[in-house]
């Protein structure tokens, strides 16, 4: 306006002179369309004429400009609301943990999927067992945190959630559960929670999702059914997420992972001892006592712990 010269006073009385802008008198009114136009107001009193094409050029500059802006701060704005607790509602665990033989060895499981198109970006698992526990001292702790190892010497805790997965604890001697058989976990009082952090793909925002198993949770000698199945008429694999929850029992040992690590060994000593048998080699013991069997460690563990 000041370069096609509204302002001027002796354009300003003419008669026969055309402002650029309709309805600007001055500095503020000229404040005033600029807020107008790129909050798309448009109170009516203030338009741009046809003739003043500069004003034109600026008034398109200015709206891009505000509508960039907006988009920004709508974006600020978005990511401040959106929670990632939001997130963590979309992530689902099964109901049940289950007990079972993988490979030869006893592990405990459960599954977690991912009901959204977007991923978890740098998926991680933790699993901790809440139980009480009586030091050597004889203090009771009675909300003792044991840390449960699910992968993460081998690298398996870090997740590619794409599809429902099964997170796999094995009991070994390090495990918490490496004393307890079937008949014992109905009378165990523990809390098995199971962890679950990574990054939301579309904000970068950090989120956790928790679940938690009791003893009455768990089944021993069950497995979870398949959820994924392959379409030969179109070539892709298909999820079926009605099928997350539900079980089919196996044919399963009821000793505890201690007793059935000592029946392994029994079985390699005996197969050894055997195998030298036929090849006639002779077999240097170096106690006189034969190897222990299941029932006799088992018979020594209650008279140590009775006496």
């Amino acid at each position: 306006m000041y370069s096609y010269g509204d302002f001027h006073p002796d354009n300003y009385n003419s008669e026969n002179y055309s402002v650029c802008i309709a309805g600007v008198h001055s500095f503020a009114g000229a404040i005033l369309f600029s807020i107008e136009t790129q909050q798309t107001i448009g109170y009516g009193t203030r338009v741009v004429k046809e003739t003043c094409y500069f004003a034109i050029v600026v008034m398109m500059v200015q709206s891009s400009i505000g509508v960039l802006l907006q988009s920004f701060m709508v974006g600020v704005v978005f990511a401040k609301i959106s929670r990632p607790k939001k997130r963590t509602e979309t992530l689902i665990w099964s109901r049940e943990a289950v007990i079972c033989l993988r490979d030869g060895q006893m592990t405990l499981q459960c599954r977690v999927g991912d009901m959204r198109k977007s991923h978890i970006v740098e998926a991680h698992v933790r699993m901790y067992l809440i139980k009480k526990k009586v030091t050597l001292e004889g203090e009771i702790l009675p909300l003792h945190t044991y840390d449960m190892n699910v992968g993460f010497d081998k690298g398996v805790d870090r997740l590619f959630l794409i599809w429902p997965l099964v997170i796999e604890h094995i009991i070994d001697e390090q495990s918490p559960l490496y004393n307890i058989k079937r008949d014992d976990i109905a009378q165990q009082r523990f809390e098995l929670v199971v962890i679950l952090e990574g990054i939301i793909e579309s904000t970068g925002m950090t989120t956790q999702a928790r679940t938690s198993y009791l003893p009455s949770e768990i089944l021993w000698g069950y497995r979870f059914e398949r959820l994924i199945t392959f379409q030969r008429d179109d070539g892709l694999y298909r999820i079926d997420y009605s099928r997350f929850n539900l079980t089919y029992p196996v044919d399963m040992i009821t000793c505890s992972a201690k007793e059935l690590k000592q029946l392994h060994e029994l079985e390699k000593w005996q197969e050894k001892n055997h195998d030298n048998e036929i090849n006639q080699e002779p077999i240097f013991i170096q106690s006189d006592k034969p190897p222990p069997t299941t029932a006799s460690v088992i018979w020594h563990e209650k008279k140590e712990s009775t006496l």
